[in-house]
């Protein structure tokens, strides 16, 4: 009963949000990196639905952080600072660890913009990022998802698509533990951590992500980036090949991410 209650005021606080439009914002994002940035160009569009995966089960950190970074950069340039609702079902708490106000501030996102809607089930997820997606005031929907349910189906994805098209809100499909399938996405991402450079006393460095770009309906071919996130500008940054130190790769064996993702052992990474 709680999380229909829940599900409830989430309605009525969208329908609230939904009756002060806030100006039309820029078609399209980038990454502010040069690299991805000069492949990529314009063609990275809000108001669509993106898809990131995690190459491997103790990358699911990574995944999470690129894809909060993906929603920062297509929340900027929208005038009005506009709200980010993260749907993710309550038992991921447990699994991956909360998202922390002061994990979320350090990212570059101010915790007050951040709406958390924690919910029981895939329905209930579903059901709730669908009433997100369609609130014109909102700037983008993060909705995290576990496993491989049959309500998360083509049918599913083009009814988001087409809801984000309408209201211009972006829409990131964060898939935990699951195998790439068909859907509307704009674009799919690969992603895995990356060995960040210290910071001076031996601090931890930025976020740093290989990313694989595996799919782009525009058409733009199959790319691999290694990038590095600044809280600051909120921006990614290239990282220069082999500037970090790297481990030698057994005869045989590749270093690079697959080319899709694949159901691993999960384990605890909160």
């Amino acid at each position: 009963m709680r999380a229909t209650h829940d599900v409830s005021a989430l309605r009525q606080m969208l329908a609230g949000l939904e009756a002060v439009r806030l100006p039309s914002a820029s078609s399209a994002f980038t990454l502010g990196a040069k690299g991805p940035d000069e492949v990529l160009a314009e063609t990275l569009a809000r108001g669509a639905l993106h898809e990131i995966y995690a190459a491997e089960g103790g990358d699911m950190p990574a995944a999470s952080g690129f894809a909060l970074a993906l929603a920062l950069r297509a929340l900027n340039g929208q005038g009005e600072a506009r709200p980010l609702v993260w749907v993710r079902q309550d038992f991921l708490d447990s699994e991956t660890g909360r998202p922390d106000a002061r994990g979320v501030s350090g990212f570059g996102l101010d915790p007050a913009r951040l709406i958390l809607v924690r919910v029981r089930d895939p329905e209930q997820a579903l059901r709730a990022a669908g009433d997100a997606v369609r609130c014109a005031a909102l700037g983008a929907v993060l909705l995290e998802w576990w496993g491989e349910p049959k309500v998360l189906d083509l049918t599913a994805t083009r009814r988001l698509a087409l809801r984000a098209s309408v209201s211009g809100v972006s829409f990131f499909l964060l898939r935990r533990a699951a195998r790439a399938s068909p859907s509307v996405a704009v674009t799919r991402w690969l992603v895995r951590p990356m060995l960040s450079t210290p910071l001076a006393a031996d601090a931890p460095g930025a976020p740093a992500f290989v990313v694989t770009l595996l799919r782009h309906r525009a058409g733009v071919q199959s790319h691999i980036w290694n990038l590095e996130w600044d809280h600051e500008s909120c921006s990614f940054r290239d990282i220069p090949p082999l500037s970090r130190p790297v481990v030698s790769v057994p005869a045989g064996k590749s270093a690079g991410p697959t080319a899709e993702p694949s159901t691993a052992a999960l384990r605890r990474a909160g």
